[in-house]
């Protein structure tokens, strides 16, 4: 996979990216619950970023958590994705942010399943999908 778009400014970006992905991934936005293209799909495969294409979940850790966004209960590295406290709502949450080009993918919480415990819930838009089928 290649990390192209991850040297690329904002500006450029800009150019490749519709607005609403924008904001999402350089402005720490999120997509309406539910809307994302990515919460019913069911097909195997890997879930990468959308700027840098950095390999982030696989299809065999999404759940449906009834959330309104994908989620995950795991990554599919360890390393390939940080977390980062955020107050932005006035309340402590964890962000999750790509680890190549430090894009803004969602946020993490303790109510998921076994084995993990953790619901990683990611905006669709933050992400692109290589089905393996």
């Amino acid at each position: 996979m290649s990390n192209e778009n991850f040297f690329k400014s904002d500006e450029e970006l800009k150019k490749i990216l519709t607005k609403e992905e924008f904001n999402i991934l350089r402005k720490k936005g999120t997509e309406a619950p539910f809307s994302g293209k990515y919460i019913k799909n069911k097909k195997k495969g890997i879930y990468i970023c959308k700027v840098c294409k950095n390999k982030l979940f696989s299809s065999e850790t999404k759940y449906d958590s009834g959330s309104g966004w994908p989620s995950f209960y795991k990554t599919l590295k360890k390393n390939s994705v940080e977390l980062e406290d955020d107050y932005s709502l006035g309340i402590k949450r964890i962000e999750v942010i790509c680890k190549i080009c430090k894009s803004h993918l969602g946020h993490v919480f303790d109510d998921g399943p076994m084995p993990t415990g953790k619901r990683f819930c990611i905006n669709s838009k933050s992400l692109d999908f290589i089905g393996s089928d």
